[in-house]
């Protein structure tokens, strides 16, 4: 039953991380944030685990385990109510725009003479500059974003005890045999939680922001425009019922169980064992000084361990190339290729993920039917990371060209420019009106050219109204098009050609070739790191499985450890420093300088009420795929060439300790083999066993 329990949880911290990634898009516009705020709040959860991993990890165990993981879920469900909860705080969502929205406006109204100025947003008829004042004070002094990011951390720090704590339960009372078999099954359900979560994040972000507060008629804009924002805070809400519930079984379990395989004498015995040797043992009160002294050289030790540093430095850079890609390839398939967010979350959890799940499963059968051991199962991960690396690379190939958007990436004569200045949106056809140019309210015409605001495409009448709305006698449209075209403009940014709708059918197919052939390696990768005792955690529940490379890491150290190049006594302190500096230098500042280059790369940002900076909404395509898919490729090949020099530091050892057992077969190293300090020619023998094994050759 405890076994189910956290199988249950294990699914539901998935679904509430992977849900949070697929709602990037949703936060970032309705809090009119930047995509550096949004990897700060992404990097919220990291920084509340970390700051509690290690005191709940160490003293955890001395406490009721199952009680603290029911406590961990309810803070996990808290958390994901605090992040849903600015929703019903905020107000309603009002986006930029000068449609009129009722059939009893019957004025046939001119979008050349808006309500408009020319520095700042629009202004509303009918309300006074004081109304506006006190409504901008009132906005200036509105962080709501940072209860997300509250939500976001607290849910963090629930989660803290339930790997370590659930793991080392499940170990202290299961039969040694079953303990691989039973975290096999946890990380197989936790499987199904990214998957759900990506479908949960399709369904709410299709939902429009108010629904069931709002007339949805009155919507004009849809969920491929960029001011579209769907129901991001009923997902938040949803994870945290499912959360609530999985805390309950808990609170029922006892602070210990029966071991597996003993009976009621044995486990009597034990226990009295248990209790004697308590009694017993008085240790020593360490002080903190003592601590220090003693931890301080162990880390200059270890620290100053060439092939452990090495792999130190390439489980970072791989760190941070798997973070940024997990969390900006949702808003990078939407900007590229002109998907919605729903569309995006759902091809993720429909395709990948299963993609992901079904190499992990024949990477198993692979190592099972022919019995491949640790070195095995570490090359075939590498050889699968190596092979998704290049598949990467071609990303670069396929691509859609930047949106015809007047004044930015195409001139109002029709030629390619890429501009990012504002004041390239004015031009002599509309120099007659009156436009803002911090609004965006696209409009498209038969021409393919999207114009940025009725206003900016100079036309002069509307018929219809709300999505039916249609603007006619367009100065700029009939500026650039031929006398015989159609000069009025509809509703929305135009759509994407046909060739960009076959390369998006590209970059699916190999995304989830890649994803299938990381996969693969993920399974050898693990039970390498289940033999040599790493459980690092940096496993599925991160959300997207994308790139589970990073077992080849973990493989790596697994060799490294099993070779004796790190002494017995430091291997906890390199298993715990690793996790530790991995995931501080790569999970918490990996999404937040991704997130400013993505910046850079912006268009059009859109305005606050008060004429504030609020969130992007167009994007240079080409920047943002050469920035987004260069960082991926730069800091995850970099890490290979730190892998490499791990394995020739390897090699270059090995032959060193060749060289010296050949000398002794030989009988020449006798006198100076009584000098050797046991212990290293102990650690040197095993190191050489360790490479053969490997199949390692002196030459």
């Amino acid at each position: 039953m405890f076994l189910v329990a956290l199988s249950f949880v294990y699914f539901a911290k998935a679904l509430s991380g992977t849900y949070m990634k697929s709602s990037i898009t949703q936060i970032e516009r309705r809090f009119d944030l930047s995509s550096s705020y949004i990897g700060l709040i992404d990097g919220g959860f990291e920084m509340g685990n970390l700051l509690f991993l290690a005191v709940v990890s160490h003293f955890g165990v001395k406490f009721h385990r199952p009680k603290l993981i029911g406590a961990g879920c309810l803070l996990m469900c808290l958390g994901s109510c605090l992040t849903g909860m600015p929703h019903f705080f905020m107000g309603r969502y009002k986006y930029e725009t000068v449609i009129r929205t009722s059939v009893s406006v019957t004025r046939n109204t001119s979008p050349c003479l808006p309500y408009q100025n020319q520095s700042g947003g629009a202004v509303v008829p009918g309300k006074s500059l004081e109304g506006l004042n006190a409504g901008c004070k009132k906005e200036a002094g509105s962080y709501m974003w940072v209860y997300v990011f509250l939500g976001n951390a607290l849910r963090g720090i629930g989660e803290t005890p339930v790997m370590p704590l659930g793991i080392s339960y499940i170990d202290d009372f299961a039969k040694a045999e079953n303990s691989a078999f039973y975290i096999a099954c946890l990380q197989t359900v936790s499987l199904l939680g990214p998957m759900f979560g990506f479908l949960l994040g399709s369904l709410c972000a299709k939902l429009y922001v108010d629904i069931g507060f709002v007339d949805l008629e009155s919507v004009t804009i849809t969920p491929r425009d960029a001011r579209w924002v769907g129901a991001w805070w009923l997902g938040f809400l949803v994870s945290a019922v499912i959360m609530l519930f999985a805390s309950f079984p808990f609170w029922f379990f006892p602070k210990s169980l029966p071991k597996q395989g003993e009976d009621k004498m044995e486990q009597l015995e034990c226990l009295k064992e248990g209790l004697r040797e308590t009694t017993n043992a008085r240790p020593l009160p360490l002080k903190l000084a003592d601590i220090a002294k003693a931890f301080l050289p162990s880390l200059k030790k270890l620290l100053c361990t060439p092939a452990y540093f090495l792999l130190l430095c390439g489980s970072i850079l791989k760190f941070n190339s798997f973070i940024g890609l997990v969390t900006f390839k949702p808003k990078y398939m939407e900007q590229q290729f002109g998907q919605s967010a729903s569309k995006a979350n759902f091809l993720i959890g429909v395709l990948n993920l299963p993609a992901v799940a079904i190499g992990i499963f024949i990477g198993g059968f692979l190592m099972k039917k022919y019995k491949l051991g640790v070195v095995e199962g570490a090359q075939l991960s590498f050889g699968t990371s190596f092979v998704s690396f290049l598949l990467l690379m071609t990303q670069f190939g396929i691509k859609c060209e930047n949106s015809k958007v007047a004044g930015f990436t195409v001139s109002y004569i029709g030629t390619s420019q890429i501009s990012y200045n504002e004041k390239t949106l004015l031009s002599a056809c509309n120099s007659g009106c009156t436009c803002s140019l911090k609004q965006w309210d696209p409009v498209c015409a038969d021409s393919g050219v999207t114009y940025v605001s009725p206003c900016l495409a100079g036309c002069k009448e509307t018929t219809g109204f709300g999505k039916t709305t249609v603007f006619h006698n367009c100065s700029c449209v009939a500026f650039s098009a031929p006398p015989s075209e159609n000069i009025s403009v509809i509703l929305g940014q135009c759509p994407r050609k046909d060739d960009c709708r076959r390369s998006f059918i590209y970059y699916m197919a190999v995304s989830v070739i890649g994803s299938f052939i990381s996969a693969l390696g993920a399974t050898p990768g693990y039970i390498v790191t289940i033999r040599n005792t790493l459980g690092l955690g940096l496993g599925l529940e991160l959300g997207l499985g994308l790139i589970i490379a990073i077992y080849f890491l973990n493989c790596l150290t697994a060799l490294i450890y099993d070779c004796s190049c790190i002494k017995p006594e430091l291997k906890s302190l390199a298993v715990g420093i690793q996790s530790l500096v991995t995931r501080t230098l790569g999970g918490i500042p990996a999404p937040v300088y991704f997130g400013i280059l993505i910046d850079s790369t912006c268009l059009k940002w859109g305005s606050k009420k008060c004429g504030g900076r609020g969130a992007c909404r167009m994007y240079n395509s080409d920047a943002y795929r050469l920035i987004y898919l260069g960082l991926i490729t730069a800091l995850s090949g970099s890490s290979y060439f730190f892998m490499i020099a791990v394995i020739l530091l390897l090699r270059k050892q090995f032959k060193r300790v060749e060289k010296k057992t050949q000398d002794d077969a030989d009988g020449h190293t006798e006198i100076e083999f009584t000098h050797v300090d046991e212990a290293e020619l102990n650690h040197d023998m095993k190191l050489m066993d360790c490479l053969h094994e490997a199949g390692a050759s002196p030459e």
